[in-house]
């Protein structure tokens, strides 16, 4: 069964909205920066886990970039 991660981001690669990606990625990045940049604490899973959302979020950019690529190569002029 897909990640809630993976579903959101399926959702907006079919629905083709790049600007929500860029949004949930940038909110990665910055709880990623911020945990980083903590101490007391092990903080090590949690950043685990955000830096495979990440590299989903990047793998869904991917999939929307190849899609419209696609649809630019076979549109008629």
């Amino acid at each position: 069964m897909p990640s809630a991660i993976e579903q959101i981001v399926d959702t907006f690669v079919r629905l083709k909205n790049r600007r929500g990606l860029d949004e949930l990625m940038m909110h990665r990045q910055r709880l990623a920066v911020d945990l980083k940049s903590r101490s007391g604490f092990d903080f090590s899973l949690p950043i685990g886990k955000i830096d495979e959302e990440i590299a989903i979020i990047e793998a869904g950019l991917s999939r929307l970039k190849a899609d419209s690529a696609g649809l630019g190569a076979t549109r008629p002029v």
